[in-house]
């Protein structure tokens, strides 16, 4: 099975990012504006194209504040692939390795989100950073 990987440094301590990769206030932040949580049952449904989209995420390893792995629920080629995020502290930086795995095949829709995923490690990096940081997906579609 194929998998999605990137690595960025960012400017900031674990305790800084780890809320980001771990709520859906923290999420909501750098990827998808339409973000809630459920905390009884562990999971955050992020809505993309006014909901045309919705994902949900259940938390699978929350290992504050070094370790966020989430199952994805739902969502178009996204069921049962997990989103993993490992923070490794390097002084008053962080070094995020994220993975989106598990896919069932290389799609156009796998490379597609090879892409935005890229895009979306900046996002983080910016929101964590204290700089101007908005979510790539507002309510109705791409924010860019």
């Amino acid at each position: 099975m194929p998998d999605i990987r990137h690595s960025i440094t960012i400017d900031a301590p674990p305790e800084r990012v780890y809320p980001l990769v771990t709520s859906a206030k923290g999420l909501s932040i750098w990827w998808a504006e339409d973000a809630s949580d459920d905390s009884a049952s562990g999971t955050v449904s992020l809505g993309f194209f006014n909901r045309a989209t919705v994902y949900r995420l259940k938390q699978l390893v929350m290992a504050t504040p070094l370790e966020a792995e989430w199952i994805c629920e739902s969502g178009k080629e996204w069921s049962e692939t997990r989103l993993i995020f490992r923070l490794k502290p390097d002084g008053a930086r962080t070094r995020v390795r994220f993975t989106h795995a598990d896919w069932a095949a290389d799609t156009d829709y796998f490379v597609d989100c090879t892409t935005t995923w890229g895009g979306l490690m900046f996002r983080l990096k910016a929101a964590a950073e204290g700089k101007s940081a908005t979510p790539l997906f507002s309510r109705t579609g791409l924010a860019y």
